[in-house]
């Protein structure tokens, strides 16, 4: 695959994940969901936060109470090394999952990215791999247990909850 700007990643990230959540059942619209597209196998959350005065861990916390809803899902879909014809690696992950894939990560001193897969060459981190959780692969099964069957999921967004 081409690169591509930043703009079409994430354009063609959120149309890849509404197929696979419309061919599911689920109504896009209504889901709260965060979805993040990548074509060089990472997804950068937290730079913002990452200042001199803040160690990882500490960044991670201020992303997460700045997040406007804590119980929104976070949708990766990864291009790096699909070819046009077939379909991105996409994974599904709680807020509470993703600060503690962040946490883990670089043998346990944190990260301000969620990578696909990253072995630590060097540094504190060295002979270390970052590996998203095989769990958050995007299945009908992952989306059920994360919003429910369809039918229970957009009763539920009807109503507010």
């Amino acid at each position: 695959m081409a690169s591509l700007k930043s703009y079409h990643v994430g354009v063609a990230a959120e149309a890849c994940a509404a197929s696979l959540f419309a061919r599911a059942g689920y109504d896009v619209l209504t889901a709260k969901i965060s979805v993040k597209g990548s074509q060089d196998g990472g997804w950068v959350l937290v730079v913002r936060d990452k200042r001199p005065d803040r160690n990882y861990h500490q960044a991670i916390d201020a992303w997460v109470k700045a997040q406007e809803d804590r119980q929104a899902l976070y949708c990766f879909v990864q291009f790096k090394d699909v070819k046009f014809e077939q379909m991105p690696r996409v994974y599904l992950a709680r807020m509470s999952e993703v600060v503690e894939y962040l946490k883990a990560s670089c043998g346990g001193h944190g990260e301000t990215s969620v990578r696909e897969h990253y072995v630590w060459a060097r540094g504190k981190a060295a002979g270390t791999t970052d590996d998203i959780p095989a769990s958050w692969k995007m299945t009908e099964e992952r989306i059920a247990e994360l919003l429910g069957p369809p039918e229970t999921a957009q009763q539920a967004v009807r109503a507010g909850r």
